[in-house]
């Protein structure tokens, strides 16, 4: 049986070893960048310089935003925030959501590559509970993940790690990140897109409104709409062992 030889081997840990050190040094360092307040005292350049090189601005804060993400730096928050308040609800939610995704694919790839393969071997190879997890996450990857996505239960880069730990297809992953942030991308986008009112009263936004039960209700309800599909099968199985 052939085995990998130790270079390929450690070769396939530099990605993530990359993310796990940017992660550290830009909690350490950036913590004070990447923040509401840093967006509030430089809001005047930052329109200016928009207005001055719109394209480039829009580049800069999309490539910004999926390094936030895939490095799981602090301030995807701020970031959403900023997407609304220079581009508007429209395109900064589209910036924001395939920023977001861009960076969660990332992410995902590099645990993937350095751990997840290897752990999902394992698990694979055993047949514990984790296997009969992994085994019912795999048979409904999309209506699992994405009613995950839509509920604001995890942490957005734990939700990026976890389906890579497992053996999660690309396909589902990407797909469930894509549509299950994208109401609360909304949402935030059109917060900070009102943010000039916000900055005018020298006031904070509500990023508390998503756990708000007018937005809050229908998310849950998406969130078990999703999972319709994985209900339906498993009635149907029921049927036919009958």
């Amino acid at each position: 049986m052939h085995r990998p030889s130790p270079f390929r081997s450690w070769r396939r840990h530099v990605p993530l070893a990359v993310v796990a050190l940017v992660a550290i040094l830009g909690a350490v360092l950036l913590r004070d960048y990447l923040s509401f307040d840093a967006l509030r005292d430089n809001r005047a350049a930052l329109i200016a310089f928009r207005d001055s090189h719109y394209a480039l601005t829009a580049a800069a804060f999309v490539l910004a935003y999926i390094a936030i993400v895939a490095f799981s730096l602090p301030g995807a928050t701020a970031a959403t925030l900023t997407g609304g308040f220079l581009f508007g609800l429209f395109p900064g939610a589209l910036f924001n959501i395939v920023a977001a995704t861009s960076g969660a694919l990332l992410i995902f790839l590099a645990v993937r590559a350095g751990l997840g393969q290897a752990l999902a071997a394992r698990i694979d190879a055993g047949d514990g509970r984790m296997k009969r997890l992994k085994d019912a996450i795999r048979e409904n990857e999309f209506p699992v993940l994405l009613s995950l996505r839509l509920m604001p239960v995890l942490p957005f880069f734990v939700m990026n790690i976890l389906p890579a730990l497992i053996g999660v297809r690309l396909s589902a992953f990407a797909a469930s990140t894509f549509f299950g942030i994208m109401p609360g991308g909304v949402i935030y986008t059109w917060v900070g897109a009102g943010l000039g009112e916000v900055f005018a009263r020298n006031e904070t936004p509500n990023l508390a409104i998503i756990f708000d039960w007018h937005i809050l209700g229908p998310l849950l309800g998406l969130a078990a709409l999703s999972l319709l599909p994985m209900v339906v099968k498993r009635l149907r199985k029921k049927d036919i062992a009958a």
